[in-house]
C-alpha cells in the first residue's frame, strides 16, 4: 500500500517541474502548450513512439532498482553507470565468444554474465565499506571511471577490428529483439528486456517485503548498530545489498547491449543512465513499484523531448530544465511532507473541534 504522502509528494514535484519549464519557455518567447503537446506526441503519439519510450524505460528501471536496494541499506551507490557498463560489456563479450551455443542458451548465459559482472563490480565497493569503513561514494565513483577506461581499452585491444571503435555486432540469435514486438510497435527497438525489467521490479518488491534478507537490508539501513545488536551479520548484509544493487544495474546494461545497441563501442564519457536511474528512484522514495511509473515519466521526457525541436524552434534542451526542476523539487520533498503533515494535523484538529 502507498502512503498518501508517497503519492502526493512526487505528483507535486512533477507538476512543479512542468510549471517551471513553462515559465522559462514563456520568458524566452516559446509556447509551452505547443511544446508539451509535441513532447507527449513524441513519447506516446503512435505505436513507434510508445515502443521507443518503453524500450528506453528498461535501463532506467533497472539502474533505479539497483540504486534503491543500496539506498534501502543506507548506502549511496553512485556506481550505477560503471556497473551498467560492465554488464553491457560482459553480455556482448559472451554473446560474441560463445556464439556456437543455441540461441536461447546464448541469451541466458550472456544476460547472466552481464548481471554478475555488474554485481561483482558493485560488491567490491560493498567489501571495502564492510571491512574497512571506506565511503561507498568515493569507491563507486572511482570504479565508474576504472570501468569506463578498462572497457575502452578492451574494445580497442580485443573486440574491435583494426582502426575501429566498436565491436562486431552480436549474432542475431543472441538478440533480444523479436519480430513480434517490432511488428506491433511499427519497427521500434522495443525488445524482451522491457518485460524482464518489469519482472525485476516485482521481484525486488517481494524481496523487500516478503524475505528475511530484504528485512535485514532495510534494518541495516535504518540502524546499523541496532541491527548488529539484534544478531544480524551487518558486514554480510552490506556486501549482499551492494551485490544486488550492481546485479540490477549490470542487468540493465546487458539488456541494453543485447536488445538495443547489439554491440559495444568506445565511450568518451560515462553513460547518463546511471545518474538518471538515481533520479528515477528518488522521485518515488525507492519504492520498486513506483519506479515503474517514475521510469515511464523520465523515459517520456527523454524520448518525447526530441520532438520539441522538430515541431518548433524551441531547443530540446528545455526538457533538461524540466527534468532538473523535478529533481530539485524531489530534493526538497521533506518541505512538502512537513506542509502536508501540518495540513493533515490542522484538518484533524478542526474535525475534533467540530465534533465537540
Amino acid at each position: 500500500m502507498f502512503k498518501k504522502t508517497a503519492i502526493v509528494t512526487p505528483l507535486i514535484a512533477v507538476v512543479s517541474g512542468f510549471i517551471v519549464g513553462a515559465i522559462i519557455m514563456l520568458i524566452f518567447g516559446y509556447d509551452p502548450l505547443q511544446n508539451y503537446s509535441s513532447l507527449f506526441l513524441g513519447a506516446f503519439g503512435d505505436a513507434y513512439s510508445i515502443g521507443e519510450t518503453l524500450r528506453n524505460m528498461t535501463p532506467l528501471m533497472l539502474t533505479a532498482l539497483g540504486f534503491a536496494v543500496a539506498s534501502k541499506a543506507g548506502f549511496f551507490n553512485i556506481g550505477g553507470s560503471g556497473q551498467y557498463l560492465m554488464g553491457w560489456f560482459g553480455a556482448v563479450v559472451v554473446a560474441l565468444k560463445f556464439n556456437h551455443l543455441p540461441g536461447w542458451l546464448l541469451i541466458i548465459v550472456s544476460v547472466l554474465a552481464g548481471a554478475i559482472l555488474g554485481g561483482l563490480w558493485s560488491a567490491l565497493a560493498g567489501f571495502f565499506r564492510a571491512f574497512f569503513g571506506t565511503s561507498e561514494v568515493i569507491t563507486t565513483i572511482m570504479l565508474n571511471y576504472i570501468a569506463l577506461y578498462f572497457i575502452n581499452f578492451a574494445i580497442k585491444s580485443w573486440l574491435a577490428s583494426e582502426g575501429a571503435d566498436s565491436s562486431a555486432n552480436i549474432p542475431a540469435k543472441a538478440s533480444l529483439r523479436t519480430p513480434f514486438l517490432q511488428e506491433i510497435t511499427a519497427n521500434s527497438t522495443l525488445h524482451w528486456g522491457f518485460l524482464i525489467a518489469l519482472l525485476m521490479a516485482l521481484v525486488i518488491w517481494f524481496y523487500f517485503n516478503k524475505t528475511r534478507s530484504g528485512f535485514e537490508v532495510r534494518s541495516v539501513g535504518l540502524n546499523e548498530e541496532a541491527s548488529r545488536y539484534a544478531g544480524m551479520n551487518v558486514k554480510k548484509t552490506i556486501i549482499v545489498a551492494m551485490l544486488i544493487s550492481g546485479l540490477l544495474a549490470g542487468l540493465g546494461g546487458a539488456l541494453d547491449g543485447l536488445g538495443n545497441y547489439q554491440n559495444i563501442s568506445v565511450s568518451n564519457a560515462l553513460p547518463q543512465v546511471g545518474y538518471d536511474g538515481m533520479a528515477v528512484a528518488l522521485l518515488v522514495s525507492y519504492n520498486p513499484l513506483g519506479i515503474i511509473l517514475s521510469a515511464l515519466l523520465f523515459s517520456a521526457l527523454q524520448i518525447g523531448g526530441l520532438s520539441i525541436s522538430v515541431y518548433s524552434t524551441t531547443p530540446s534542451e528545455i526538457v533538461s530544465i524540466v527534468t532538473a526542476s523535478i529533481i530539485f523539487f524531489v530534493g526538497i520533498k521533506y518541505a512538502f511532507e512537513i506542509l502536508a503533515k501540518k495540513w493533515t494535523q490542522k484538518k484533524t484538529t478542526s474535525l475534533k473541534k467540530g465534533a465537540e
